[in-house]
Parts: C-alpha cells; structure tokens; sequence
C-alpha cells in the first residue's frame, strides 16, 4: 500500500456500535435472556426504536434484519459458557483490524471456515446476517438512516480529508472526489465473504478503485498466504489501510534490454522495499497483481514508452539535458509522488538511463 487513509469519524459508525450491543448483550446473554423479545434492548434507546420500527415493518430489509438477529440469539440459547467465550474472542479479534493486519499473536482470527461443524446452523445464520448487513436495501431504511446516517454522506466526509485523489492500493487510478456525483466502491479489506462480525466496520472498509477492488483483490484474503500445494497456508502481516505509522515504499526498475520501442514485461525487474516491511510488501503484491499492474504501465505507449519520449522531446526540442530531467522528477516525486505516478515514472526513467539511454541524442 503506497499511503495510509486518514480514518474519518462518522455517524455511520453507529451502525457497529450497535452490532456491539447485540453480539455482547443479545446474544452471549441468550442463555439467561429468556424469550427473545424488544425489552433485550432496553439498555440501547436509539437501537430499540430501530428494531421496533423494523418489527412492525413490512420491507424485506427490516424483515432481514430483525430475523436475523432474532434466529441468531435464539442459536446463541443454546451454546455454553466456553462456546460463547471463544466466540466473544473471535468478534473481538475480527473487529481489531489493525492487530490482525499487524498478524499480532494474540488475536483469534475466524474465518466462518473456522466455526466447528456442529454449529454449522449458527455459522449460516451469521453469514447470512453479517453478509447482507453492508446492503442499500438495509441501509437505505429510513427508520435506520435517521440514526446510522448515509453512506453517500460518510464518502462526502472521507474525500474532504483524504484529498489525494487516487487510490492508496495501487497508486495509478484516480478516485471519485468531493466534486463527482458518484463515489467509490467500499472494499471490505478482510473479505465479508471469509470473515464474520466485521462487515460494517468502517475501520475494515476502505474506498479503493474498481480494478483493485473488483478486478484483482476481489475476495482474496489478505491476512492468509495464498493456497498453495507446496507450502502451507499461514497468517501474515498486511499494510493497515488506516495506520498513523505509514511506511514509505521504495521503487526500483532494472531493464534487461535497452530497445524501449519493443519493451515487454519479462523485460525488467522490480524491487521493492525497505526490507524491514518486506512481508507486507510481498502480501501487498499478491493482493492487488502490483508487479503484473506496473509492468503493464511501463510498456504502453501512453505511459512507460511516454514518459521516455518526453524526455527526449525536451532534449531535441527544447535543449534540455536528461540529467536536468531526471532532477526536476526528482523533486516532484518527492513532493507530489502520485501525480502523473511520479512514483513509478522517476525509477522508470532513472533505469532508461542507466540502460545507456541518455548517452547521445536519438
């Protein structure tokens, strides 16, 4: 990941607080809650006036909703104490996104493929609940957004203080911005699909572009290797979308071939570092094809084979030498590293040089 988001407060983070309340009082209290009932939510006003409203709604987000959450406790009656202990730790674990991102030994994990078999009944209901809860046809109840807010609203917020304007994933796209009509898509960092308890947590939600959200992170899960035959599959660290400790990357290009006009992918090497952060770099290559996407962009013509041309337009054109070139990228990578992927360009260009390049007019 090539910068951390600014987490944003919101309304919206209501929502959570609520699921707070019914996971810890709802349902690990089930056992001695006697029959499922409105007076469970005594303790938490604003959340009794939702499911209220939802109980004597008709619409079938409020019907998702209170369902669910009423199917769930009465599953949760019938677990003993260590059943709801372990899964108390799972929901705690799950929901400190940045401990499980920093692979911390002390958190439990849980994936709905850890929920033992013989609450495989418990473990659809959860999915079913905790998938569908990230929703428009839920969220968009009035009875819910009068309290939760709007997540068009949340986006509003988050754009007016994370205004670099591209995606921190991948670096080469830009994001919608205060000043479109339309937003970004959510990604669920740790996968709804794999992971309970979280899926409205605004702390593992993050605005990413449509290709590394739709096109190559998909539901993979960032917190496990990839399967693979030959190894097993282990926890590892990620970058934390929402860090106050961000980490600066480095970017290094070697080309294997000085003949740019027919450069392919298997044409160069990239490095990346600093070692001290190498396993979330690795997991963070896997996640969104990052090798793969910045090769790409350095053999097109628009951008790699560019950005070479307008060094030597400036040169034939303009008189001006590759190494005042290389200078002033120099400076503008460090002072605006994502404009025209100034990141990617400065490397790029320094191994055209390298290559021999720059030794004589073309």
């Amino acid at each position: 990941m090539l910068f951390a988001y600014t987490y944003v407060p919101h309304q919206m983070e209501k929502m959570q607080e609520f699921i707070d309340f019914i996971f810890d009082e709802v349902w690990c209290n089930a056992p001695s809650n006697g029959p499922f009932g409105l007076n469970l939510f005594d303790a938490k006003p604003e959340l009794k006036e939702v499911m209220e409203a939802f109980f004597y709604s008709d619409a079938a987000g409020a019907d998702f909703f209170y369902g669910h959450v009423e199917r769930i406790h009465d599953l949760f009656a019938t677990l003993n104490a260590a059943d709801i202990a372990q899964f108390q730790s799972w929901f705690r674990g799950n929901n400190d996104v940045q401990k499980v991102c920093e692979k911390d030994p002390a958190i439990q994990l849980a994936r709905y493929a850890d929920i033992p078999i013989n609450h495989a009944d418990l473990a659809a209901q959860l999915g079913g609940f905790f998938k569908g809860l990230y929703s428009q046809n839920l969220l968009d109840l009035a009875a819910l957004r009068a309290k939760i807010g709007d997540i068009d609203d949340h986006f509003q917020t988050f754009v007016q203080i994370n205004k670099i304007g591209k995606c921190p994933f991948c670096g080469i796209n830009d994001l919608f911005g205060e000043y479109h009509s339309k937003r970004e898509a959510y990604d669920h960092y740790l996968p709804k699909a794999i992971y309970p308890f979280n899926s409205i947590n605004f702390k593992n939600l993050a605005p990413a572009c449509h290709q590394c959200n739709s096109s190559y992170k998909t539901s993979k899960d960032p917190a496990y290797t990839p399967k693979d035959p030959t190894r097993a599959v282990n926890r590892r660290a990620v970058f934390y979308p929402y860090t106050t400790s961000p980490h600066a990357l480095d970017i290094h290009v070697a080309l294997l071939t000085s003949d740019i006009e027919k450069l392919t992918p298997a044409d160069m090497n990239l490095t990346f570092g600093p070692a001290a952060i190498n396993e979330q770099i690795e997991s963070w290559k896997d996640v969104y094809g990052i090798e793969e996407r910045y090769k790409a962009k350095l053999c097109t013509e628009s951008d790699g084979k560019a950005w070479l041309a307008q060094v030597f337009d400036e040169w034939k054109e303009l008189g001006r030498d590759p190494t005042d070139f290389l200078q002033s990228l120099a400076l503008n990578a460090r002072n605006r590293p994502f404009t025209d992927c100034n990141f990617l360009k400065k490397p790029f260009l320094e191994a055209c040089q390298v290559t021999g390049l720059f030794d004589e007019l073309p």
